[in-house]
């Protein structure tokens, strides 16, 4: 999931947002991506006030991340960051001695985040519509890729290195993965393509907020869970809806980590553990309308919530969902320099 801007906090603001006292953390995390009455709470039983960071993508995430001087204390990241930064030394190892609420998730989620961190939420990525705008679901990711003319210039895309390219790639067969530049010059090819019917890059969380962009936003790369977040911000029910392409999709994993960097690690530890307990997982799951990976906290859902198809992905699609993995260095700069001349491109249109 995801969605925010950076919230009118640059690298230089967080660098020095030392705590105002003893008893303050700072969390960096997606917009709206965490019940906000669960973080007042642990605030009202031990003091300690917490501080969110937004970020819009993966990109702007990892800037913070690998500036030595930032202050943060606990971060969302993807189970591909978790793994990486965990390696690099940026993020704490965790187990159960150091955050008990582990025991709670099978293995086979667990492993996911590395041994670094505690899986958060999960889901697919797929393709947000208005209903009133698009009376047919989209059913293929030609359907975003190679748009109808009527969605000229109401597509909202994604400016992230890794997410960006999930639907060009998945619809040329390939994988999410790809590093060779053959396939990836395919995939540029295919943006490029699109580049007409394409509004902003900027994540649809963001651009929904946008006066002049948000009413003129028909179509959307997104992710599972987007669509209510985005009903609330129009304050419409109803009105944004998800589908998962017919080819198959990303199916990701986020995972809640302490920095190496925190001055306060045990409170740090503290908080992930609080937010990742039973009562708290299945709290968050249900206002966010997002699946949980804690066993012990889908046990406490409603069944109705544990069956809903638009919330736990249907066996089918998580069988022809990728999972995302490391890239390699040349990969993430030559996705880079693609998104830079989309960029390029659209602005000089």
């Amino acid at each position: 999931m995801r969605g925010a801007f950076l919230a009118a906090v640059s690298l230089t603001a967080i660098a020095a947002a030392a705590p105002a006292h003893a008893a303050t953390l700072n969390l960096l995390i997606w917009e709206a991506y965490i019940d906000e009455q669960i973080l007042a709470d642990f605030t009202a039983e031990t003091g300690i006030e917490v501080r969110q960071t937004f970020y819009d993508s993966g990109d702007a995430r990892d800037e913070i991340l690998a500036d030595p001087n930032s202050n943060i204390d606990v971060v969302v990241t993807n189970e591909n960051g978790a793994r990486l930064y965990g390696n690099r030394g940026i993020i704490m190892a965790l187990d159960r001695k150091n955050v008990p609420a582990l025991k709670d998730f099978e293995e086979s989620w667990a492993k996911r985040c590395g041994g670094y961190g505690v899986p958060y939420l999960w889901g697919t990525m797929g393709i947000l519509y208005r209903s009133d705008k698009i009376a047919e679901a989209p059913s293929s990711w030609a359907d975003l890729m190679k748009p109808a003319e009527s969605l000229r210039g109401h597509i909202a895309m994604y400016d992230d290195h890794a997410e960006a390219f999930v639907a060009p790639l998945v619809l040329l067969g390939k994988s999410v993965n790809a590093n060779d530049n053959e396939t990836l010059k395919a995939a540029f090819e295919l943006m490029k393509g699109q580049l007409p019917y394409v509004l902003t890059y900027d994540y649809v969380i963001t651009s929904i907020q946008s006066a002049d962009k948000g009413p003129n936003i028909y179509m959307a790369l997104g992710y599972s869970g987007d669509q209510y977040t985005l009903n609330g911000k129009v304050n419409a029910p109803g009105l944004w809806r998800y589908a998962v392409p017919k080819e198959g999709t990303l199916s990701w994993l986020d995972c809640i980590t302490v920095s190496e960097r925190s001055r306060d690690k045990a409170n740090a530890l503290r908080l992930v553990d609080y937010i990742s307990n039973a009562k708290n997982g299945a709290r968050n799951a249900l206002k966010l309308n997002m699946p949980t990976a804690s066993t012990a906290a889908l046990a406490l859902l409603p069944q109705d919530i544990r069956s809903n198809p638009e919330i736990y992905a249907a066996p089918e699609i998580l069988a022809r969902s990728q999972l995302q993995e490391e890239l390699t260095v040349q990969s993430v700069q030559a996705r880079r320099r693609i998104i830079s001349s989309l960029a390029q491109l659209s602005d000089a249109r």
